[in-house]
């Protein structure tokens, strides 16, 4: 078994519409020691996609960059399933589980992979660093020293944490550069704190993690979702199965849930949203998924010292643990979450008009997984042939952009004509309000902004030239 510490910069924050433009990483054994060479690719963005003016300008990486020195998507995960995601690889890295890894399963579901496999068959696995440093700030801090932002608060940022501790960490948003000093992290904690990191190691698995939750006792959980100055771990109660996901619905005992035992559906529903008003009534309500390697723990880890740093008042808890005990609360919580995922669809409708978006709409059947392997397989030039044998829906709209996007010399006359209709379509029509004018517009006002470096000019300039050639061609 050993660990792949892997990083991506993006193209922009949404993986149903952004693209990875690096990606990097490095195996080590499980003493997190180095085994090989790191792996540092740079991935080329295709005409249909514009990059977010602001993450080019955090990651410094511009599209013309990719066209020079990267490779394709179906290139990349060639190499990405024969020498990475071997058998009994636990992937892990800073901020993996919510982001990283949700551009690595849609990347591996636009060019026929399962978007699952890499990370759990085989002995495969993954296992969140960035909730590993957050609990051990919380429960076991001696040994390390810990960052606050310019504001004073509590910060568990990759690039602080390196500062703060002297680690190596020379280019900041370089994939490769983050993921050694992700590794150093990792090394840092095992040092000063080797119980606890051997001991969320172990919890990884997502049966440990349901056995532990599901035993009807309070438990300590971390979770980038509570606040910094409470180091982002609180206790916790299991309210219900989540029932959708291999998931549980949880309540934040620090909470006096007295306001929401009243509440209708639609009121938890409402107070369960973000809101602006940082005074507004928001419920205590998370989801708690098995398999995302959450940091948890048994409520016997807390020492006196943990509570009153904590602030966490036990006859407090255990009252708050009672009142929630009562079915007409947990039923209207369930159904405050059927609303409030009918709420979360309706934002991503656009999304939705696009096939890359909808990894999500279901698993794929033994006929398409054998069909993708073949089309994986094939010359570039017989891509076409294998639409009829595509039961899914999505796999067929996927098809031709599969083929345009990684082998566009493939083409064949009327191929070409439907992929510039293609990119016409999602970058120019539309006029003012098309992707391109907005694009543009993002770009003017970014060079107006007075923080704007002249560095930064440079990166804003190439992406005006670059959308300026798109314009040109479509």
């Amino acid at each position: 078994m050993t660990f792949y510490f892997y990083d991506l910069e993006t193209s922009g924050f949404n993986p149903r519409a952004a693209r990875i433009m690096q990606f990097a990483g490095q195996r080590t054994d499980l003493n997190l020691k180095p085994v090989g060479k790191p792996h540092n690719f740079y991935i080329k963005l295709t005409d249909d996609v514009l990059p977010d003016p602001d993450a080019v300008l955090v990651t410094g990486i511009t599209p013309q960059k990719t066209r020079a020195e990267g490779i394709t998507e179906a290139e990349f995960l060639r190499i990405f399933h024969e020498e990475i995601a071997t058998p009994d690889t636990i992937f892990s890295g800073f901020n993996i589980v919510r982001f990283d890894d949700e551009f690595m399963r849609y990347l591996n579901y636009r060019n026929f992979y399962d978007p699952y496999d890499w990370q759990w068959r085989e002995g495969r696995g993954k296992w969140e660093l960035l909730d590993v440093v957050r609990m051990t700030r919380a429960l076991r801090p001696v040994g390390i020293k810990w960052a606050y932002d310019s504001e004073g608060r509590p910060s568990n940022t990759l690039g602080l944490l390196t500062t703060v501790n002297k680690l190596a960490h020379e280019n900041m948003h370089d994939a490769l550069s983050d993921v050694n000093a992700s590794i150093a992290v990792a090394q840092l904690l095992r040092a000063k704190q080797p119980k606890l990191f051997d001991y969320l190691f172990g919890m990884r698995d997502k049966s440990q993690v349901e056995r532990l939750v599901k035993k009807g006792e309070p438990f300590v959980y971390t979770s980038g979702k509570y606040p910094s100055e409470f180091e982002k771990t609180t206790v916790v109660a299991m309210l219900a199965d989540h029932p959708k996901k291999k998931a549980v619905l949880v309540y934040d005992l620090r909470h006096d849930p007295t306001p929401f035992l009243k509440m209708k559906p639609e009121e938890l529903a409402k107070a369960w949203q973000w809101q602006e008003d940082p005074e507004a009534l928001r419920l205590p309500v998370k989801t708690l998924q098995f398999n995302r390697s959450p940091a948890v723990a048994p409520l016997g880890v807390l020492k006196a010292d943990d509570l009153n740093r904590l602030q966490l008042d036990q006859a407090q808890l255990k009252a708050n643990r009672q009142k929630i005990q009562n079915k007409a609360f947990i039923n209207n919580v369930l159904k405050a979450l059927e609303i409030s995922d009918e709420l979360q669809q309706t934002r991503f409708i656009e999304d939705e008009q696009s096939v890359d978006s909808r990894l999500y709409d279901g698993f794929f059947g033994n006929a398409d997984q054998n069909t993708m392997r073949a089309i994986r397989a094939a010359q570039p030039t017989e891509i076409p042939d294998f639409e009829p044998k595509l039961q899914d829906s999505r796999l067929k709209a996927l098809l031709p952009l599969y083929q345009a996007r990684n082998y566009p010399g493939s083409l064949d006359s009327a191929g070409r004509q439907w992929w510039a209709g293609h990119c016409h379509r999602l970058l120019v029509a539309g006029g003012e309000g098309s992707k391109l004018s907005q694009y543009f517009a993002r770009i003017n006002e970014l060079k107006k902004q007075p923080q704007t470096t002249k560095e930064q000019k440079h990166l804003l300039k190439e992406l005006e030239l670059y959308g300026q050639n798109l314009a040109a061609t479509y």
